[in-house]
């Protein structure tokens, strides 16, 4: 299969490798670190029943609407929006979400730099070094290193791109994903036998309604949202590159088997090995948030006696995840620059490369050489990720639900779902959560998240 072209447009060779592409999208640094830490923060085995049952849900529901609007229309979010109409409304939701991937990619190959940083560092056998209270903050001091390791990422993921939707995007996928469960099951077997284990299991895996709260609610509504990269253009895209014959539906429910399972191994990869190796300070650590994986982790992984091993291990499936989410999104970016500017693929990724290291230097150098120029307090990483996060993803999805609700139609959705006799079992709950839950939903995620930035609630 070629790359797209005005003839025909690029595809996904099947079901299989739309779920592992789609579901390597989803799987990314979200639910590795971000996932444990909101559950451990939010009752531990409540906040996982919510989580599913939100997944099942409106998480469905996104999923769904976004996909099919790709399949239907064939294009990125900008045109596919404009193939419903040419009003401002229109060109505000395609351009919203086609601007999102454009500002997270960046600053996520900054992170990803990060992840190959410590994964180097542990194949050079420097377990103990990696451990030590300074590591991680005179690494990102060190404005010459943390821009070589963001460039060291970033090409790898320009690189994935510039080969096309099956040789590229989709062929890391296929080797990535199974890859990346394989090492999450090793080290989730290794981290839940470790003496003292068994109480963040049951922490984790045992829902207990004492625990339970509305800010339960809001943030396993939050992570859902997030970790199933909704509203980033990314599922408009991937689902132009569907074939007809493809179920929706069944690809929908094995992308939230995928993404729901490695967030529950790294659940049980993180918090039992916490109270494992923190004693008394378990709780404490498991607060510790982004700080997570590049701080409180290695400190354990030093005090492991197969600690090389097991960090090893564990930064090479974040890798993993990393570099799958970091190819989605610049793949997204990359498409839309060959819809609307009508640029080959080659042209694409290097106008996607431009940018990534534009706006990625910023971020990586926000840390130590700009770190005196912030932006509402924030420096360059935070803002981006504010911004993009917090503001504009919330509202890109807002605009998605009208455009169904009101262009595409729910029929019109059915009719794409159905094609060719495909099933579409949870159609009820869609239509529901469509119509009378889903502006709802994002409006709470909306304002709780601007409300934890301004200090009003903690998330």
């Amino acid at each position: 299969m070629s790359n797209q072209s005005s003839a025909k447009r690029a595809t996904f060779s099947g079901r299989l490798g739309y779920v592992l592409t789609t579901a390597g999208s989803a799987v990314g640094l979200g639910n590795i670190w971000r996932f444990p830490y909101l559950a451990a923060k939010y009752g531990g085995g409540i906040f996982l029943l919510v989580y599913l049952i939100l997944v099942l849900t409106f998480g469905y529901t996104l999923i769904i609407s976004e996909t099919a609007i790709g399949r239907m229309t064939r294009k990125s979010p900008i045109s596919a929006f404009a193939h419903f109409g040419k009003g401002a409304g229109y060109r505000f939701g395609g351009w919203i979400n086609a601007v999102i991937p454009m500002i997270i990619g960046p600053y996520y190959c900054v992170i990803g730099g990060w992840v190959v940083r410590y994964l180097a560092g542990y194949i050079g056998g420097g377990v103990q070094a990696l451990a030590g209270d300074n590591f991680f903050s005179e690494f990102i001091a060190n404005g010459v290193s943390v821009e070589g390791w963001f460039l060291v990422f970033a090409i790898c993921t320009v690189v994935v791109i510039f080969f096309g939707v099956q040789k590229g995007v989709e062929k890391v996928s296929r080797v990535m994903m199974p890859a990346l469960v394989v090492l999450a099951i090793v080290v989730a077997i290794y981290s839940v036998t470790r003496p003292g284990a068994l109480a963040g299991v049951k922490y984790f895996l045992i829902p207990d309604m004492k625990h339970f709260s509305w800010m339960t609610v809001v943030s396993a509504l939050g992570q859902m949202f997030y970790s199933l990269s909704c509203a980033m253009g990314i599922l408009i895209t991937y689902g132009s590159y569907m074939e007809k014959d493809v179920s929706i539906e069944k690809s929908t429910s094995e992308v939230e088997l995928f993404d729901t399972g490695i967030a529950i191994l790294a659940g049980l990869m993180i918090i039992p090995a916490v109270f494992a190796f923190s004693g008394d300070s378990a709780a404490d650590n498991l607060q510790a948030g982004p700080s997570l994986m590049f701080i409180t982790m290695p400190k354990i992984f030093g005090s492991m006696g197969l600690g090389t091993a097991i960090g090893i291990a564990f930064f090479l499936l974040v890798f993993f995840a990393a570099l799958t989410s970091a190819v989605s999104l610049a793949e997204t970016c990359a498409s839309t620059f060959e819809d609307e500017l009508h640029m080959s693929r080659k042209m694409a990724t290097l106008i996607v490369t431009v940018l990534y290291i534009g706006l990625g230097t910023l971020s990586s150098l926000g840390f130590n050489v700009l770190s005196g120029v912030t932006i509402l307090g924030m420096d360059f990483l935070d803002f981006f990720d504010f911004l993009s996060n917090s503001i504009m993803m919330p509202i890109a999805a807002i605009t998605t639900c009208i455009l169904v609700l009101r262009s595409v139609t729910i029929d019109g959705i059915t009719a794409e779902v159905t094609l060719g006799g495909a099933p579409f079992k949870r159609k009820k709950i869609y239509t529901f959560i469509l119509k009378y839950l889903s502006i709802l939903f994002l409006a709470v995620i909306l304002g709780s998240s601007v409300l934890n930035v301004l200090g009003v609630i903690h998330m």
